[in-house]
């Protein structure tokens, strides 16, 4: 039985510095529950002074202890200890994910405590694989380029997915022998406090994974401002993105990382391999998470003589969803995260429907359940490029469809004019495929499939304003190492 009490669920509140639970100080916020709005926690917002403690104390942790100089095998081990503590807390983990997120309780443990998990043994094996090159000189000297990590790493995650993005931002600074700073979303915050907490007991030096809490106005900000922090990864909005990276230019030049808003299509042609099937990863990509994903194919591009076909097939999709508190076990349908951004997904439908569009299931808020934001899940047709469900990043379940007859059309139709995350192609041509591989400006570009697979060897980020750097694969590792070029003369 995967049901469970909310009021019973353990609640690590402050921030995690130097190896220990900090309670918080001063100014604090109330944080609710997207399933039914009720305050459930207070907040403590780290203070500049705060954020400084936190950076010098890791600043310190990386020098003082052996994180970074100790055997690259030695940090690995400690890293997969750590992944299996995740394993072995995973009820743990996943209640306290499910309680004040998005995420229904069953799919907290089979996906993202899992995949957390998972993604810290994967950049554990990383940590012996990246330590340099002999350069080509003349044979009377000898060039090196070694690779050191930064120090320092601020990592910003996102509240869609609490634990599996922390696992993208702290495990390949952990296995480059960085130490990090972490600040979760305020509104998702207590989940990478438990987290930080097992990687201490597994081994990680008190002082090396922290977490402070806060909001990005004051808490991000001070965070990205610091001179000590040496590297900036970060995961929202494009906006917030813009935001970073400015605040991170006012101590000195430093690398961001930058993983932004996707508007992302799903370019289906006439001879797709199968019409349901895809229909079926149409609707999941838009329908996981209500919506709140940034790689959502939120935009479905098809052939037109497919149209119709597509369209009633979704809606039947659409309507088999099942709404309910994230800590029921058999909710496949989770709110949206807060009441203003489900007026704001509300907004956004309602414009575009004055402009045109006909709502063909969906278009408005979901009847109350528990107090909670719930959005109908929703299809949008007779969309033109300059409506706002069109244009906008909506972050819910709204998908919204235009047709196409010849191929180049399509194509010009998927080309967003700001953002290029990811996007899909369905097609049984491998040379149209291909085609479309080439020509959509997309940092990542799924054929016949959407979604990423489970073994975090492809690297995601996005073209335009959808971010820049990579998180996952070996770039991930790559982008949290500097390298030092030494030439030595015989």
């Amino acid at each position: 039985m995967l049901d469970f009490d909310p009021a019973a669920v353990a609640i690590p509140a402050g921030h995690f510095i130097g190896g220990r639970l900090v309670p918080g100080e001063g100014e604090a916020i109330g944080v609710r529950r997207p399933s039914d709005s009720a305050l459930y926690a207070d907040l403590p917002i780290a203070s500049a002074d705060l954020v400084d403690r936190a950076v010098s104390n890791a600043a310190e942790a990386q020098r003082r202890t052996d994180w970074a100089s100790r055997a690259p095998r030695e940090r690995a081990r400690v890293l997969r200890r750590f992944a299996d503590l995740i394993d072995a807390r995973a009820e743990e983990l996943g209640r306290l994910e499910a309680l004040g997120s998005t995420r229904p309780i069953a799919q907290a443990l089979a996906v993202d405590v899992a995949s957390t998990a998972e993604g810290f043994r994967f950049f554990a094996e990383y940590a012996d694989k990246l330590g340099g090159e002999v350069a080509a000189t003349r044979s009377d000297s000898l060039g090196l380029v070694i690779s050191e990590p930064y120090g320092v790493v601020a990592a910003i995650t996102p509240w869609n997915f609490p634990l599996s993005m922390a696992s993208w931002k702290a495990g390949p600074a952990l296995a480059a022998g960085n130490a990090v700073v972490l600040k979760p979303s305020e509104l998702t915050p207590f989940s990478t406090v438990r987290l930080a907490q097992l990687a201490v007991e597994a081994g990680v030096p008190p002082g090396i994974f922290n977490v402070v809490q806060g909001t990005g106005a004051v808490t991000g900000d001070a965070l990205c401002r610091h001179p000590l922090v040496g590297k900036i990864s970060f995961t929202g909005s494009t906006r917030t993105g813009a935001a970073i990276m400015a605040a991170s230019a006012a101590s000195g030049a430093k690398p961001v990382t930058l993983e932004l808003g996707g508007k992302s299509p799903q370019l289906v042609f006439a001879d797709t391999p199968s019409a349901d099937k895809t229909a079926r990863q149409v609707a999941a990509s838009i329908l996981g998470n209500a919506g709140q994903v940034c790689v959502a194919g939120s935009r479905l591009i098809v052939q037109r003589r497919l149209r119709d076909e597509m369209v009633e097939r979704l809606a039947a999709l659409f309507a088999e969803v099942r709404p309910g508190p994230t800590w029921h076990g058999d909710t496949s349908f989770p709110p949206i995260i807060s009441t203003p951004q489900a007026d704001r997904i509300d907004g956004i439908v309602r414009r575009s429907l004055a402009a045109g569009a006909k709502a063909v299931i969906g278009g408005r808020r979901m009847a109350a359940i528990q107090d909670g934001a719930f959005y109908e899940p929703t299809i949008l047709t007779d969309v033109t490029d300059d409506m706002p469900a069109v244009r906008e990043e909506i972050f819910g379940p709204v998908l919204t469809v235009q047709a196409f007859d010849e191929e180049e059309e399509g194509l010009a139709l998927a080309d967003h004019p700001d953002f290029g995350l990811a996007a899909g192609v369905h097609t049984a041509d491998l040379g149209r495929a291909m085609r479309a591989v080439r020509r959509l400006q997309a940092g990542t570009v799924w054929v016949n499939r959407y979604g990423r697979t489970a073994d975090f060897i492809l690297p995601t980020g996005g073209y335009k304003r959808s971010g820049i750097g990579k998180d996952l694969g070996r770039q991930a590792v790559e982008a949290n190492l500097r390298h030092k070029s030494v030439l030595i003369e015989f």
